[in-house]
């Protein structure tokens, strides 16, 4: 019980710093709005269009998280955890899209070189970055557990790049007039943006396909409970993940003497701690058997 207070306490915090992050990102849209008619620059008008598209993906993640804390009911009999995961595909082709977009534009600029305001431009994009970096700070420790959250953090993180490019370029634009330098420095962060995005695309639809978690290997989970002396072998394994936190096991377990029911319960402690402590798994469901499906498959063939 305690440990799942400490993890609501964490839930509750995460989605109080994504609604500041949300609030943040809407004045940084407004400013970059308003320097951009003031200052006659596209390029501040496309970021701020771009800031607003991750305020619109940051109240999706904010949403998630509040779906997501709801119970199992007769409906979700595994509660409502995936949809922070469905949050990040949604997130993460978001960017993927806007990313192909500013590429575009990039290579637009590279041809038509358009007159900037490096002086507003630099003025602007400080203010951009300096709000994007606290949103960073506000979501950091929830980024490391939560794909829902990571994406978020991405988008803000992605902002900051592009806030860092556009200072870089205002300054270069300002002192030597020298336009190239934007598309340049956003054909960069695109492509950054692009692989992040991807490899986060590619972690959701994993879970959401039910796959493997990465880095367990299911032979070695299989030796290693073949280890446990009373296991004669394990077959029709499934294992997956609900989402970052939750992994998911079930297996036929062979044993090699015919238990009685109630001394099977150490060998299922066993079983339990060593799925815990070796490949972090917190929930499973074995089905014992004795002299029973000698030739099967580890991995039932469907």
């Amino acid at each position: 019980m305690a440990h799942q207070d400490h993890r609501h306490n964490h839930q509750t915090i995460d989605k109080g710093n994504l609604f500041l992050t949300i609030i943040l990102n809407f004045l940084i849209t407004v400013t970059e709005i308003l320097g951009g008619i003031y200052a006659n620059s596209l390029s501040l008008l496309s970021d701020a269009l771009h800031n607003f598209s991750d305020g619109l993906a940051l109240i999706v993640s904010y949403f998630a998280l509040k779906i997501a804390q709801k119970g199992s009911d007769e409906k979700r009999t595994f509660g409502y955890k995936r949809s922070t995961i469905l949050a990040a595909v949604v997130n993460s082709s978001v960017l993927i899209i806007l990313s192909g977009l500013l590429l575009r534009e990039a290579y637009k600029k590279f041809l038509n070189p358009e007159p900037i305001a490096g002086k507003v431009m630099i003025f602007v994009a400080l203010i951009g970055l300096v709000a994007n970096t606290l949103g960073m700070a506000l979501l950091n420790r929830g980024a490391e557990k939560d794909l829902n959250i990571k994406s978020a953090y991405l988008h803000l993180f992605s902002d900051a790049l592009a806030s860092v490019a556009v200072i870089f370029g205002g300054i270069i634009i300002y002192y030597y007039n020298i336009y190239w330098v934007d598309p340049a420095l956003t054909v960069i962060v695109g492509i950054y943006v692009l692989k992040e995005s991807f490899d986060i695309l590619k972690k959701a639809t994993n879970i959401l396909m039910q796959g493997v978690p990465e880095g367990i290997d299911v032979m070695a989970i299989v030796q290693k409970l073949k280890g446990i002396k009373e296991i004669q072998d394990v077959h029709h394994v499934h294992l997956w993940s609900l989402n970052e936190n939750n992994l998911f096991f079930e297996a036929h377990v062979n044993l090699r003497e015919d238990l009685l029911l109630s001394q099977t319960n150490s060998v299922y402690e066993r079983i339990k701690h060593v799925l815990n402590e070796h490949f972090g798994i917190n929930h499973l469901t074995i089905q014992f058997e004795y002299n029973c499906c000698p030739e099967a498959d580890i991995i039932q063939k469907e």
